[in-house]
C-alpha cells in the first residue's frame, strides 16, 4: 500500500522521518483522561485537536488586537486589518496559489462549496448542462450540486468506485462530455482514506472543457497541497480538521473565475457603492465575505498552518504513513474484523467493520476505554449504499497520534468482542 506519496525509506526498510512525533505536549487536551483512562483520539477527520500557538493566538488577538476590519481610521481598526490580510497571505503561500486575492475566507468547506454553487453555478449553468462527482463525496460536495440542479435544470452525473474504494478511471472519461460544465471530486476521501489522482482528473477535465473544484478538506492536514501543480479552478478546506479553529476555511478560486462571478450573500463590506437604484461590488476576495468575517478565527487558522509547517508537512506525512500501515496491520489481523476501503494510495484513515458488533455500539464500547473514533456513515451515505452497509467505524490519525494510541485500539476491540462473544467468530 502506498500513502500519500513514495516517500524515500531507510536501511531498514521503514520511510524517512516515520518515527513519532514528539509533538503531544503541545495539545493539552491529549492529557485530559477520559472515563479514567488515557484518551486516544482517532477522531481526526472529524476534527483535529489544537496546539497551545492557535489558542494563545486567538486569546492574544480578543487581548490586545479586536477591532473591525476594513472600515476604521483608529489603530486598533487597522492593526486588526493587518492581521487579517496577513492571514490570507498565509493561506495563500501554504496552497500556492497565485495570488492572495485568490483566497476567500468561508465558514469551511461546506460554505466554500455552497458559494461556488450558488455564485459560479447559478450563473453559468443551464439546463441539460451537466455536474460530475464521485461516488465516495463527502454530502458538502453532493447535496449543493443537488440543489443547484434543481434550480437550474443541470443534470447529476456520479463516477462510481471499485470494491477497494478506487475510482473507476476509464467511467470517469466515459462520463466526461461536451455536456460536462463541472467536475466536484474530493482529493481525500473521509470514509475510505483513499487518495484521489486530483492533478491528473483535472487535466482530463479540462480538456473537456469543464471547470474543477476539489474539496480538500481531508488532505491539506497531511500533505502538501499546490493548487497551480493541480491546476484546478476551485480548491476548498476547513480550518478546525487543520489543528485550526472551527468557524473558518478558506476557498480558492482562480482570479479569472472569481473576478466573473457574482455576489452570493449581500451586504456589509462586499460593495463599492450601494443606492436604492443599484449596488456595485467590491472586487474579490471582499466581494465573498459579505458582513463581518471571522477575524480571530482566520488568525487561528494561519497559526495552524505556521505550527504545522515548523513540525514539517513531510514529516507529518512520514510519521501517518508509518502509522497507519501499523494500524491497518494490527486491525486486519483481528480475526471477525473486515477493512472497508483498502485502495492502493490512502491517507490516514482506517475504516472497518466488526462481525456481530454495530459500528455505534463499537463506538461507545471504545469510548468507556478512553478510545474516541467516528462511527456511522460518515456524511457519505451513497458511498455506504454502494458497499451495501450502514456505516463503518473509523480510526483517523494526526501528528500527535502513536502507536500506543493504535494498541489502545486493537485492545478495545478485543474487549468489544468479548463482551459480545464474538472473538472467536468470522
Amino acid at each position: 500500500m502506498t500513502l500519500l506519496t513514495d516517500l524515500p525509506v531507510s536501511g531498514n526498510g521503514q520511510p524517512v522521518g516515520a518515527s513519532q512525533l514528539d509533538v503531544a505536549a503541545d495539545f493539552p487536551i491529549l492529557a485530559r483522561p477520559v472515563h479514567g483512562r488515557r484518551l486516544a483520539y482517532l477522531d481526526n477527520g472529524a476534527t483535529t485537536q489544537k496546539p497551545l500557538a492557535v489558542i494563545e493566538a486567538e486569546r492574544r488577538f480578543y487581548l490586545e488586537s479586536n477591532a473591525n476590519i476594513h472600515r476604521g481610521v483608529h489603530w486598533l481598526s487597522q492593526h486588526a486589518t493587518e492581521l487579517y490580510d496577513a492571514a490570507r497571505a498565509t493561506v495563500q503561500r501554504f496552497i500556492n496559489a497565485a495570488h492572495a486575492d485568490e483566497i476567500v475566507f468561508t465558514r469551511g468547506t461546506t460554505e466554500a462549496i455552497n458559494l461556488v454553487a450558488q455564485s459560479w453555478g447559478r450563473a453559468e449553468l443551464r439546463a441539460g448542462d451537466e455536474i460530475l462527482v464521485t461516488t465516495m463525496e463527502h454530502h458538502s460536495n453532493i447535496v449543493p450540486w443537488q440543489l443547484l440542479c434543481e434550480q437550474t435544470g443541470a443534470v447529476l452525473k456520479v463516477v462510481p468506485v471499485s470494491e477497494a474504494g478506487e475510482l473507476d478511471l476509464a467511467a470517469f472519461d466515459a462520463l466526461l462530455n461536451h455536456r460536462t460544465q463541472l467536475v466536484a471530486i474530493t482529493h481525500v476521501s473521509n470514509a475510505l482514506g483513499s487518495i484521489n489522482p486530483v492533478a491528473e482528473l483535472t487535466a482530463r477535465a479540462h480538456a473537456a472543457g469543464a471547470v474543477v473544484l476539489v474539496d480538500g478538506a481531508q488532505a491539506v492536514a497531511h500533505q502538501a497541497v499546490d493548487v497551480q501543480a493541480i491546476g484546478c479552478d476551485f480548491y476548498a478546506f476547513s480550518g478546525h480538521k487543520l489543528y485550526g479553529p472551527t468557524g473558518i476555511g478558506a476557498l480558492y478560486g482562480r482570479r479569472s473565475i472569481l473576478n466573473a462571478m457574482p455576489p452570493w450573500q449581500g451586504g456589509g463590506d462586499m460593495i463599492r457603492t450601494v443606492s436604492f437604484e443599484r449596488s456595485t461590488y467590491a472586487e474579490p476576495p471582499q466581494r465573498f465575505e459579505a458582513g463581518t468575517p471571522n477575524i480571530a478565527g482566520a488568525i487561528g487558522l494561519a497559526a495552524a498552518i505556521d505550527y504545522v509547517r515548523e513540525v514539517g508537512i513531510e514529516r507529518i506525512a512520514a510519521h501517518e504513513h508509518a502509522l497507519l500501515e501499523y494500524a491497518t496491520a494490527a486491525v486486519d489481523a483481528i480475526r471477525g474484523v473486515r477493512l472497508v476501503g483498502t485502495a492502493q494510495h490512502k491517507a490516514g484513515i482506517l475504516s472497518f467493520l466488526v462481525d456481530g458488533i454495530h459500528p455505534h455500539d463499537l463506538g461507545t464500547i471504545l469510548d468507556a476505554e478512553g478510545v474516541a473514533i467516528r462511527a456511522g456513515h460518515h456524511c457519505a451515505m451513497p458511498l455506504m449504499t454502494r458497499f451495501g452497509i450502514p456505516g463503518t467505524a473509523r480510526a483517523s490519525l494526526a501528528m500527535y497520534n502513536t502507536r500506543a494510541d493504535i494498541d489502545a485500539l486493537v485492545a478495545a476491540i478485543d474487549k468489544a468482542q468479548d463482551l459480545f462473544g464474538t472473538r472467536n467468530h468470522g
